[in-house]
């Protein structure tokens, strides 16, 4: 009698130990806590350090600094002397080799980034040894200021002088394009891009038209004070 009682309880019993490390398991996985995915931190907003305000300056080979290396173009110059001021600027390079105000017309908008603050626009020598029609080289930087207009987006316009063989009519008409559409604009306005450079040797390249790193130097000093004035009139101060 007592035996199938005895063999009935032994196996109850092993039943349960069977079960019982599962159960465990299944009670520790609900009992784990749930994990969250790591997030990277993100610095507050007052905590981030300013975004530089950035200057673009659109041009020819003036600009972009034809057989300079980078650091002595134009931008590379402005930039530096600018933050050695303390002024939290950075300046980008949109010179082409070469451009006329046409090609300048085309790229306008996709080379002018939207955060830019200030371009500086310098284009038009190569309408002018190119013996192009001023009213077309008018016609595209009028287009030019006007789209930055649009933009909200302020300007230095820099001039350019018209070479000895140009002919004194077309001279006469090429160079009074930038103090009028500068009047007509309102923005500030640079006469010469190469004053205190063109005509010195010593400051050209041996191609007598473009500026070497020292004349470089002596154009970015020259514009200097009135990049600072306009650049104190949109509230960009040193820092």
């Amino acid at each position: 009698m007592l035996r199938p009682f005895i063999c009935a309880f032994i196996g109850l019993f092993l039943g349960s130990i069977a079960v019982f490390p599962a159960s465990a398991q299944q009670a520790g996985q609900i009992d784990e806590p749930a994990r969250e995915d790591s997030e990277t931190p993100v610095l507050d907003d007052d905590l981030a350090p300013p975004r530089p305000f950035q200057i673009v300056g659109f041009g020819d080979s003036l600009m972009a600094g034809y057989r300079l290396p980078v650091d002595k173009s134009f931008t590379a110059v402005l930039e530096a002397a600018l933050q050695a001021k303390n002024y939290n600027i950075s300046v980008i390079n949109a010179g082409v080799s070469g451009d006329t105000t046409t090609g300048g017309r085309e790229r306008i908008d996709w080379s002018v980034p939207d955060q830019t603050g200030l371009v500086i626009l310098e284009l038009g020598a190569n309408d002018m040894l190119r013996g192009i029609d001023p009213k077309v080289t008018e016609d595209n930087l009028d287009f030019m200021l006007s789209r930055l207009k649009d933009r909200k987006i302020p300007v230095i316009l820099v001039g350019m002088k018209s070479a000895p063989n140009y002919g004194k009519d077309k001279a006469g008409q090429f160079e009074a394009i930038y103090p009028r559409l500068a009047d007509k604009y309102h923005t500030a306005f640079y006469p010469f891009f190469l004053e205190g450079v063109a005509g010195h040797q010593d400051l050209q390249l041996d191609d007598g038209k473009h500026p070497n790193d020292k004349g470089v130097t002596v154009i970015v000093e020259k514009m200097l004070p009135m990049i600072e004035k306009t650049l104190n009139g949109l509230g960009v101060n040193h820092q």
